[in-house]
């Protein structure tokens, strides 16, 4: 049975029998889980197998956000805690080849976590490239400023998670690093003329080009369509990701719920579509929101359905691993880092 092009979150540890029964009928493409999805590794991994046996697609992908630093969904007691993207960079100024050897080592950690739940997906890597004065919403999740050094940095990341079985998902194309403003609250708008974006934000990007997905950014780049934020942008889709960036992947909304954007949920999933975007991502879990989403999401067809096929298929099997030995050594790396030793 053909899915339709949305990941959809659910609202809490397991699923109630209005969400399963929704999942059934509308058939998401995937899934993302949150905080609130999260209590304990057997929980986690239960919650995991009801996702994809309501879909009846045993490869559903499931995501999650989990980066390290703030933005980490799975923490304390049962997981560990990962560095920011800033201490990879850090460590990179000290040492390339070491900053690299971390970044990998911690994503291969943390794809290590991840699949022993069952989730084959994570929103990582972040080819962000923050400004000085752009809000804090990027901030130490970044890998740095200089575009050739995030890209590598990022490629690093997307290894470590390759190693282990996980599928990547770049964020936030074609750039969130200049934004003025928390997306999840307001409309962030960047007025940096278009060469310069070339040069630094979307430079950053290209080196990826390559990468299974990657997640919009809900920006506002008044040099190229000052009426809409990429996610909504036929000019920045096709002109800027498809064409400058180059990325041919399958291309997700950030969440649609997000108040960045304008219109009601129906509206703006309408307008993400008309955009180009092959996906459309909405996370809160609320049901009313969820099934607004679902009446305005059309099936996987066409290239958005090639794309996501080659997605899936370029997920490798989990390489073999030593965690404990690969704990100890990226604290090690860490502590070079935080001393700049």
């Amino acid at each position: 049975m053909q899915s339709r092009a949305f990941i959809t979150g659910v609202s809490g540890p397991e699923l109630t029998p209005a969400e399963r029964e929704f999942i059934g009928s509308e058939r998401p493409w995937g899934f993302i889980l949150f905080k609130r999805n999260i209590e304990t590794p057997q929980q986690v991994a239960l919650l995991v197998q009801q996702l994809r046996k309501s879909v009846d697609a045993p490869d559903a992908p499931v995501l999650i956000d989990q980066e390290g630093g703030r933005v980490q969904r799975l923490g304390p007691p049962h997981w560990p805690v990962y560095p920011p993207g800033a201490l990879f960079g850090a460590l990179y100024d000290l040492d390339p080849a070491l900053g690299l050897a971390a970044a990998r080592l911690s994503a291969r950690l943390i794809a290590a976590d991840l699949a022993d739940l069952g989730i084959n997906a994570d929103c990582l890597p972040l080819a962000d490239v923050p400004v000085a004065g752009a809000d804090a919403v990027i901030g130490n999740r970044a890998y740095g400023t200089e575009p050739a050094k995030v890209a590598a940095i990022a490629r690093a990341v997307t290894d470590g998670l390759d190693q282990g079985g996980i599928l990547p998902v770049l964020k936030h194309i074609p750039g969130h690093g200049r934004a003025t403003a928390d997306s999840h609250f307001g409309l962030p708008t960047v007025d940096t003329p278009e060469k310069e974006l070339e040069r630094t934000d979307f430079a950053a990007f290209q080196p990826l080009s390559d990468l299974p997905m990657a997640m919009t950014a809900h920006v506002v780049f008044s040099a190229l369509d000052p009426a809409h934020p990429a996610t909504t942008s036929a000019t920045i889709i096709e002109r800027v990701i498809r064409g400058v960036i180059g990325f041919q992947g399958l291309l997700m909304s950030d969440d649609v719920s997000m108040n960045a954007l304008a219109g009601s949920i129906a509206e703006r999933t309408r307008a993400i579509f008309s955009a180009g975007c092959d996906v459309v991502l909405h996370c809160n879990g609320r049901f009313d929101e969820m099934r607004e989403v679902a009446a305005e999401t059309p099936e996987l067809s066409g290239k958005a359905l090639d794309r996501a096929r080659r997605a899936l298929a370029s997920r490798r099997a989990p390489q073999p691993f030593d965690r404990r030995a690969a704990r100890t050594e990226l604290d090690a790396m860490m502590s070079r880092a935080g001393t700049g030793a």
